[in-house]
């Protein structure tokens, strides 16, 4: 079966969304928009404190990493979302713009459009789509621990400015108390449009080119393979694990890994699937008594949730957050330290059976890279990921993160906050018994994991090696473009939802020519 359209988006995450939604605006071009997962109907999508019930499930594309040596071994699941507004749809709704000398630094490597600067009207015209706002019942233990940041010397500052040094309540992509994803905000008010046409548990396998030209996508859908062609453009938008995949599944990436697995070169391009860079976290959990999200899910809590929207299953879990520097010297920070009233064991996954209080450290500016590798030919089958955490020559990461980690213990220890909290520690388990320093080094050997914010394996650019140029066009080929958090040059000191929303709102203007 086939059927032809102007555009061809491919994911509907949070630039996937912004594409296709900005695609269609005009009603003259005709765009599909194919997802793989399912529509974001689930009732755990919409309730903010619920999002980790949707880890692990069909709406999951459920990740595991390679073994990580540097983290005892462990293997780190990532979880990233499978249904209509991607991970927008799962994740813990924070709102973090990030620092103006990030973006700068992207301007360095892709062009001065890609600055600060430029990318502001992009911001502001994200904002005007998603909802952000404050959290409606954040907990007593959350303004506490903005007290201890004082206490410890640091400030308490609006969020979102071009340098947010300092520490914030979170703001959330919330409507009146309910998750607002870019499903919400970009794809349900375009569904409305003749011209725009989605489809889910649409898998794409390959693009399809004549010569070196896109000129449609195979997919699978209901149990057979399909193709829709395009008459203008394919816009990948899969994020770091899927784009690289898919693009090395379409002749276009390393030669030697394409020619491991038997794929024909159309392009090599040696930095598909290279450049991975993530946001490593790793803290303290401690006992605490009350007023956590721990009773989240009782009758009472539950009633005033469906009635008002309001109480703590409005949390979005992470309540607050700050950036910091581990040393004196440095211009701007290399630590966020995130704060979480309730007790969040293992990414959520397994229930603690108490109050309890989580403090984290994480690695902002990573100088490990990691790499997205085909396991095989098949597209069903997940991507080989080796986030390669930690395996810096100098060892600079592990140093910082263990910098943060001792952070996490000195602002448990600052009145606010240690006059509520219990005698010993939930994660490290039993670490009471050991010094600051051993406590960070088992946290972070033991417990570390992921916060979600993978880039950079698509990366842009105006030099000839980069996988897209500045205009995020797939270089060696025609009609194909790339528009996700993959093509982010570097880690910003922030998280990945918002850069990634602006992403997908300038690569509408540079496919239009605006």
């Amino acid at each position: 079966m086939s059927a032809a359209f102007d555009y061809i988006v491919v994911g509907a995450g949070s630039a996937g969304a912004a594409v296709a939604a900005g695609l269609s605006a005009g009603g003259d071009a005709s765009v599909l928009l194919l997802e793989a997962g399912d529509a974001d109907t689930k009732t755990e999508v919409h309730i903010p404190a619920a999002f980790s019930k949707l880890f692990r499930t069909t709406l999951d594309w459920n990740y595991d990493t390679e073994p990580q040596t540097t983290l005892g071994g462990r293997s780190i699941y990532w979880p990233r979302g499978r249904m209509l507004g991607g991970s927008s749809s799962l994740n813990a709704m924070m709102w973090v713009r990030g620092f103006a000398a990030d973006y700068d630094g992207w301007a360095r490597t892709a062009g001065e459009s890609w600055s600060w600067r430029a990318l502001l009207p992009y911001f502001d015209r994200v904002e005007r789509t998603m909802r952000v706002e404050r959290q409606r019942s954040p907990r007593s233990h959350t303004a506490r621990f903005l007290s201890a940041v004082r206490e410890a010397g640091y400030a308490v500052v609006t969020p979102n400015l071009d340098n947010a040094e300092g520490f914030s309540e979170t703001l959330v992509n919330q409507r009146s108390g309910a998750r607002f994803s870019a499903a919400d905000a970009y794809l349900k008010p375009a569904r409305r449009r003749a011209n725009l046409t989605v489809t889910t548990g649409a898998h794409v396998t390959r693009v399809l080119f004549e010569g070196t030209r896109a000129v449609g996508v195979e997919y699978l859908h209901g149990g057979s393979t399909r193709t829709a062609t395009t008459r203008r453009e394919v816009v990948v938008s899969g994020g770091a694990v899927n784009t690289p995949q898919l693009l090395m599944l379409s002749g276009i990436g390393p030669a030697e890994e394409l020619q491991r697995h038997g794929i024909a070169v159309l392009v090599d391009s040696a930095e598909v699937g290279s450049n991975l860079s993530d946001h490593l976290l790793s803290g303290l959990i401690v006992p605490t008594a009350g007023d956590t999200l721990f009773t989240a899910q009782s009758a009472g809590s539950v009633v005033g949730y469906l009635t008002r929207r309001r109480g703590m299953l409005s949390s979005n879990v992470a309540e607050a957050y700050g950036f910091v520097r581990t040393r004196e010297e440095l211009e701007l920070p290399d630590v966020e330290i995130i704060f979480a009233p309730v007790a969040f064991v293992d990414e959520g996954l397994v229930e603690h059976p108490a109050h309890g209080l989580t403090i984290g450290a994480i690695l902002l500016q990573p100088k490990s890279r990691g790499t997205i590798r085909l396991r095989s030919t098949d597209p069903l089958e997940k991507a080989v990921i080796d986030p390669g955490y930690l395996t810096d020559s100098g060892g600079e990461d592990r140093a910082t993160l263990l910098a943060g980690i001792a952070l996490c213990d000195e602002i448990l220890a600052q009145p606010a906050l240690a006059e509520v909290v219990g005698k010993g520690y939930v994660r490290p388990l039993g670490a009471e018994t050991l010094s600051r320093e051993e406590r960070a080094v088992v946290a972070l050997e033991k417990h570390a994991h992921t916060l979600y914010h993978p880039v950079g394996t698509a990366r842009m650019g105006t030099d000839s090696g980069s996988v897209v140029d500045e205009q995020l066009r797939v270089r060696g080929v025609d009609g194909l473009r790339v528009a996700d958090a993959s093509v982010m040059p570097s880690i910003i000191r922030g998280h990945t939802h918002a850069p990634s929303l602006v992403i997908g709102e300038k690569a509408v203007d540079l496919i239009l020519g605006g």
